[in-house]
């Protein structure tokens, strides 16, 4: 019996999991999957707790039910992973042997690694990339009557790299429905040169912020937090102040990673970035946030590695070449308030575009413009997260990207202010 474990059932892990079982034998293959949670979150999800889109019963349910029958769900936590042995430590001393490993452990905020943030939390500091942390925003901005709303981005990369440009947006529509916008200053900070950093979306997007009166600081790197003080500082000894700070903290991945010496400074598994297969061991793939591919660390991104690793895992087992490549494509709604949405659509190699998707002219969604239709996709997307994209069933979307429906603008149309850019990889 060969042994397949994957550590994480969070969305990537769990499509690895639900996509293997019907082509991997049950006579010859066992699938065990590892995770410590009871419950299965739609992160996407924790954006909309706070404005009161979605309420909390919508985007969490039971783990277990997510994972197709035939595949052990392990629920411990990891402390160590012995490559040369293929051995899985766990917390509670039991062990697991494989003969593969994946590791869809994704990545997590880590308050903590900025000082003063983690002690600021759930006073004027809150954040929305756990379910705890979004819940107590939730009150937060529904107390909050007036003053100096900052939104920060610690480092690079995060989770869902449009997130805080979209809350920003949304608290920007939220303050104007309450009758509050005017006595609500907003400021969107960042350690990237600006908000927006790709050319061709720059033009399309360039004026966002400043339309909605919405101060940007860039090449802001936080030094520290001081919550009682209400205030940001930053290396270069410039300080922010603020009434309520909605932060996110520096994301890295799992500690066992680091103890297991797979890792780089941030816990990412180095991987091939096309075939995910890990560089320092050619038993070991990571999917999804957990490596250091250079693509984005978001749920589109995971859906359409996993696609692609599924064909090269049935290859690499049988000591065939990994043929199906992954491209660094991804896929994004960025919610912009007042119920519409943009789209962007890119590769490693490809920047965003304007034009249709996924098909030219018709659509029904378009790039790089403010439309309801990509607000509404948007919200449909729950749906089809619970019931196509996590049991494994393939969606009717290109998994590389296509150039269909896209167009390139003429070299020399109008750039939009040097001070708005699309983040690294936008």
């Amino acid at each position: 019996m060969r042994r397949l474990v994957v550590l994480g059932a969070g969305t990537a892990g769990a499509m690895v999991v639900n996509k293997l079982r019907p082509k991997l034998p049950r006579e010859e293959w066992s699938i065990t999957v590892v995770d410590p949670a009871t419950e299965h979150y739609y992160q996407p999800g924790f954006l909309f707790m706070p404005f009161g889109i979605y309420s909390p019963k919508k985007v969490v349910r039971p783990l277990r039910p997510t994972i197709r029958d035939g595949v052990d769900l392990v629920a411990a936590a990891v402390q160590k992973v012995d490559a040369d042995a293929r051995v899985v430590h766990l917390e509670d001393g039991t062990t697991l042997t494989y003969d593969y490993l994946v590791i869809a452990t994704g990545t997590t905020p880590r308050p903590e690694e900025t000082p003063g943030l983690a002690e600021g939390l759930g006073t004027s500091v809150h954040e929305f990339y756990t379910f705890a942390g979004s819940s107590a925003l939730t009150a937060a901005l529904a107390d909050f009557d007036g003053g100096r709303v900052v939104v920060h981005v610690a480092e690079m990369p995060i989770k869902c790299p449009v997130a805080p440009l979209e809350f920003v947006f949304l608290a920007d529509a939220y303050f104007a429905k309450r009758g509050l916008r005017d006595k609500v200053e907003l400021t969107y900070v960042t350690p990237l040169p600006g908000a927006f950093t790709k050319p061709v979306s720059a033009k399309y997007l360039g004026d966002m912020l400043e339309r909605r009166s919405i101060t940007l600081e860039p090449d802001f790197v936080v030094e520290s937090v001081d919550a009682e003080a209400g205030t940001l500082t930053s290396f270069d000894e410039r300080t922010i102040d603020f009434d309520l700070l909605v932060t996110v903290p520096v994301n890295m991945g799992a500690d066992y990673i680091a103890r297991s010496g797979l890792g780089d400074e941030l816990n990412y598994v180095p991987v091939d970035k096309h075939t995910l297969l890990s560089k320092a061991d050619d038993r070991i793939f990571a999917v999804g946030d957990a490596s250091d591919a250079p693509a984005s660390k978001a749920g589109s991104v995971a859906h359409f590695q996993v696609d692609l690793f599924l064909h090269n895992f049935l290859a690499h087992i049988e000591g065939k070449p990994m043929t199906h490549d992954f491209d660094g494509h991804a896929n994004c709604f960025v919610e912009s308030g007042d119920g519409k949405a943009l789209l962007i659509d890119f590769n490693y190699d490809t920047e965003p575009l304007p034009g249709s998707y996924p098909l030219p002219v018709v659509g029904p969604l378009q790039l790089l413009r403010e439309t309801r239709m990509n607000h509404w996709s948007k919200l449909a997307f729950r749906w089809i997260y619970w019931n196509m994209l996590l049991p494994g069933r393939r969606l009717p979307v290109p998994v590389r990207m296509s150039m269909t429906g896209k167009r390139r603008p003429p070299a020399d149309a109008p750039d939009a202010p040097d001070a708005v850019r699309i983040p690294s990889g936008f």
